[in-house]
């Protein structure tokens, strides 16, 4: 083992300087390199003191990302609790207009066919990870601009 390796702290900043982690993240990862339990618990201690690690940086972070690639709270929600951290900013994203943007990207501006077509929809959109009442409202609304069209 080299001496970076057996150095939680090194290794830590080796890590950090690519991509955020959260806490729990970054310990297990030190953990599975190795690195005693007791200078990981010291170093990441000493790491969210200097500032290099931060939860709610991480938080921000993920729910940014996780918006870009389209995905909804229920999908945020257990992503974050996965990682270990508590959502910031997701109570101010307007989760409705993310639904319709997915959707329409996705399947267009056309709206649901039948029934069929309706079910695809909603499945996509729940394994995304948004609600039912979510979803209800982004395939409903398609159908009422279809008949205020007329």
């Amino acid at each position: 083992m080299t001496a970076e390796r057996g150095d939680p702290t090194a290794l830590a900043l080796r890590l950090l300087a690519r991509r955020e982690y959260g806490r729990l993240e970054l310990r297990d990862k030190l953990l599975r390199a190795g690195c005693d339990a007791g200078d990981v618990a010291v170093a990441l201690d000493a790491l969210v003191a200097a500032g290099a690690q931060d939860d709610a940086r991480y938080a921000e972070m993920l729910t940014r990302t996780r918006v870009r690639q389209g995905h909804g709270p229920l999908r945020l929600r257990q992503d974050l609790q996965r990682a270990g951290v508590e959502a910031t900013a997701a109570s101010e994203i307007d989760w409705l207009r993310q639904a319709r943007a997915v959707c329409r990207k996705r399947f267009g501006n056309a709206p649901p066919t039948d029934a069929r077509d309706y079910a695809r929809r909603a499945r996509f959109l729940a394994g995304r990870g948004f609600t039912g009442e979510t979803i209800r409202r982004v395939l409903a609304s398609g159908r009422e601009e279809d008949f205020s069209a007329d």
